[in-house]
């Protein structure tokens, strides 16, 4: 029987009080629906990855300290890879470029979907994240979800109920997962091939 292939969902935020779990959960919920695939949420305060501790750069390999081995196992064994991320000052947490930046060869040809959250949807972390991400070789999706707080959660402390205040987002991550799954089962077309190397290079120019 064939193993069923496994996507990590990558939370980019360990902010005290933050949502990200429930919109982590809230887009894995939308995947199961979708596909028969194992889910995975990773949640970045519990993998504690502290920067400079590894004495020679990721690019080489040959890791030395155990909570870098075992996040690269973590990596290398996915099939896919989510990374569900707030806009923070117009850029993605530091905490997850720490997490990406701690590995590489891991990265080339990772199947990847990218969501954002924040007032404004959070596109401009998005792209800084893109950018990152081609340069390391990531193979991301095209449809990148941007999904956008109401005032009243982010100023109020009001409770998000994603399912209602996401609910026109939904069709977004529905495309999103469609298009990772066509990655993940070698079915991609030549056009949306085209399209997503074509917003790679968006990403490396802008």
């Amino acid at each position: 029987m064939d193993q069923k292939k496994t996507i990590l969902l990558v939370m980019g935020s360990i902010r005290a009080g933050r949502n990200c779990p429930k919109i982590t959960s809230w887009v894995e919920s939308i995947g199961r629906a979708n596909s028969n695939y194992e889910y995975e949420m990773i949640d970045l305060a519990k993998w504690p990855l502290p920067m400079d501790d590894e004495p020679g750069i990721p690019a080489l390999g040959g890791y030395s300290q155990p909570h870098t081995q075992a996040w690269s196992e973590k990596i290398k064994r996915a099939s896919g890879v989510i990374f569900v991320t707030p806009q923070f000052n117009w850029g993605y947490p530091a905490v997850l470029k720490n997490a990406i930046d701690h590995l590489y060869h891991e990265w080339r040809d990772k199947p990847v979907m990218i969501v954002t959250y924040g007032g404004h949807g959070g596109g401009r972390c998005g792209k800084q994240l893109r950018r990152v991400a081609v340069r390391l070789r990531m193979r991301i999706v095209p449809t990148s979800p941007a999904l956008r707080l109401s005032e009243a959660v982010i100023r109020e402390g009001a409770e998000l109920l994603p399912d209602r205040d996401f609910r026109r987002f939904a069709p977004l991550v529905q495309r999103a997962f469609s298009e990772l799954a066509d990655q993940l089962e070698g079915r991609e077309s030549v056009m949306a091939r085209m399209r997503r190397k074509w917003k790679a290079a968006l990403a490396v120019l802008s």
